[in-house]
């Protein structure tokens, strides 16, 4: 499981700011034992943005922290490296995040595979639901609970990766 926190603003960005990826958090996801195996995070210095106080707010994230965090280059390398990314099956809570690696890896090896699963689009399809949830109201419909910040890119993949187990163990995993 992925999930990615970007730079944010209240309202449009600001001239000649763009939303760039700040955190990606990751769960691995042991099908095969029905456990989330390992949790991690990644902090991404920002080179076309700033951190604003909204975004502070939003995610917990400032920019003195992610200023220590690698360049975006090298997050992608470490996602190959260190998390065999290219070779495992992916996914995140909507298309939101596959989006951003997409817009952002512009002269960057995009570092996933061809496998990608929505986990919003098969939570609401496992439960025929026309409205898709949030991440925390999916999680409040399955009676789990939101463990740690909403919106920080570990707990939310933490989070995101309880909810695939669901999905798993009813037989409504679709990849």
């Amino acid at each position: 499981m992925v999930d990615v926190e970007a730079t944010c603003w209240d309202g449009a960005a600001p001239p000649g700011q763009a939303s760039e990826i700040i955190e990606i958090g990751l769960c691995v996801v042991d099908a095969g034992t029905r456990e989330r195996a390992e949790r991690h995070r990644i902090l991404v210095r920002p080179r076309r943005s700033a951190v604003s106080a909204f975004c502070t707010e939003l995610t917990g994230l400032t920019q003195e922290e992610v200023d220590t965090g690698v360049s975006f280059e090298q997050a992608c390398g470490l996602l190959e490296r260190e998390h065999a990314a290219g070779v495992r099956p992916w996914a995140s809570w909507g298309d939101y995040d596959r989006r951003q690696f997409e817009r952002q890896c512009r002269g960057v090896r995009y570092p996933f595979g061809r496998v990608h699963v929505n986990v919003k689009a098969a939570y609401s399809a496992a439960h025929g639901m026309k409205r898709r949830l949030g991440m925390a109201g999916a999680l409040e419909h399955a009676g789990l609970p939101l463990e740690g910040r909403h919106h920080s890119g570990a707990d939310d993949a933490w989070n995101i990766g309880a909810l695939a187990l669901l999905l798993m163990d009813r037989g409504a995993w679709p990849a």
